[in-house]
């Protein structure tokens, strides 16, 4: 049996628990598209002018995420006070919880600019390679992205896609208000690169982190907002599968000043 691990930002979960799934169909899952109207304030991305598609972003959000180190890593931050590690740009990451590590809600406090889009993982991962187990490798003719996507099931080996065809329950609010049609913020990612800090290699996050140039795929649920208004703001993000919760994050943000 495989004991491949991957990290989820809303818990880290062994493809143990995955195997007990049904295997992933042969083509990748076809997800609808994000309804811009339903939400106001939120940037779907169907949004035109487009300005980063959500897997794209997804790309972006794990590349910072990972070259964190674990002792200031906003993934492992109990309070906020790690919420503006490494933030640049014109898109401001929250980070969701490890759920490994916490299993209980997570609150907090996190003051951030007033001129950025906000990104956040409702419930996601990332798949990286190569990884040390010498049985995690894509099967004959099979690219690396369906690999680290759908998994191989002629060996056993699943992949994120059935886990997150599983997830039964997503929510985000804003300032109390539960945002509709969340479900439809489902993106994948194309394969793309990263460098993970090697503090992060281990069962606690992700034991197939190098520190070297790895290769890696995102699957799951995101959502971008517009810029909030100056002032104090609450999101809450929640996600659960089979009753089980994955993710329960809640951030109490005040918005203030520029960046620019």
């Amino acid at each position: 049996m495989n004991t491949r691990r991957v990290s989820y930002i809303a818990v880290v979960v062994s493809f143990q628990l995955l195997l007990h799934m049904s295997a992933p169909a042969a083509n990748p899952p076809q997800f609808p598209v994000a309804k811009q109207a339903a939400n106001p304030g939120v940037i779907p991305p169907s949004a035109n002018p487009n300005p980063s598609s959500y897997g794209e972003m997804g790309v972006k959000f794990w590349q910072w995420a990972l070259a964190i180190p674990f002792s200031q890593n906003p993934i492992l931050d109990p309070t906020g006070a790690d919420c503006a590690v490494n933030q640049s740009g014109p898109v401001w990451f929250l980070a969701g919880a490890g759920g490994s590590l916490y299993g209980q809600p997570v609150f907090r406090h996190c003051t951030i600019p007033e001129d950025v889009k906000i990104f956040l993982p409702i419930v996601n991962n990332e798949n990286d390679y190569p990884c040390p187990d010498p049985n995690f490798q894509p099967a004959p003719h099979q690219s690396l992205r369906d690999f680290l996507i759908n998994g191989d099931p002629s060996h056993n080996i699943p992949g994120p896609s059935q886990f997150f065809d599983s997830v039964d329950t997503v929510k985000v609010s804003v300032d109390g208000t539960e945002l509709q049609n969340v479900r439809d913020y489902r993106a994948t990612s194309s394969l793309f690169q990263f460098t993970g800090d090697l503090s992060l290699s281990g069962p606690q996050f992700d034991p197939c982190i190098t520190g070297l140039k790895q290769q890696a795929t995102s699957d799951g649920y995101w959502l971008m907002l517009a810029p909030l208004s100056p002032g104090p703001h609450t999101i809450h993000f929640f996600a659960s599968i089979s009753g089980s919760t994955l993710q329960d994050v809640t951030y109490f943000l005040t918005v203030a000043g520029s960046r620019h």
